[in-house]
């Protein structure tokens, strides 16, 4: 596979409750991996697509409000969801086998945690987002790509400056 020139960009979803933009920032070094993904488009941007570097929307979803909450920075490149092996873990997939891994996962780190988070119902309301994933009727991939005008529009009505 050619080694990519340009940076990219995604949204991450997560239920608060699972895993909030409050427990990454707890993390050790404020960087985690990001487990558990178990549909298989998604699997395919992280072990082809999500690269070092990359920039991240982190989603709250099933939440109220719906909203990004904040970004990170991918720090380590697609590798085999380890809770894919191990029995008892909620992740556990006994058809995925370490020498033939099914799902993969990255490593992000903490970037920015937004002062007011940017809800659904904005975003909504931009006419240069009309296209984003997120915001198609019947998309709920939990890792999505964003294009760079939308990360910059996102970042833009989080009052962040571009990272």
């Amino acid at each position: 596979m050619a080694k990519k020139s340009t940076r990219q960009f995604w949204l991450f979803k997560s239920e608060p409750e699972a895993f909030s933009i409050d427990d990454l920032e707890r993390c050790p070094d404020q960087t985690t991996y990001w487990d558990g993904v178990r549909n298989y488009q998604a699997r395919n941007f992280l072990r082809d697509s999500v690269s070092v570097g990359d920039g991240v929307l982190f989603y709250h979803s099933n939440a109220d409000p719906l909203a990004i909450v904040g970004t990170a920075t991918v720090v380590k490149a697609g590798y085999p969801d380890h809770t894919a092996f191990e029995p008892g873990n909620s992740h556990y997939d006994p058809k995925s086998k370490r020498d033939n891994p099914t799902w993969y996962m990255v490593d992000i780190r903490l970037v920015t945690k937004f002062r007011v988070p940017v809800e659904r119902s904005k975003l909504l309301e931009v006419k240069s987002l009309e296209e984003m994933m997120l915001l198609r009727r019947g998309s709920r991939l939990s890792i999505q790509p964003v294009t760079a005008t939308e990360w910059r529009e996102v970042l833009s009505l989080a009052g962040v400056k571009e990272n």
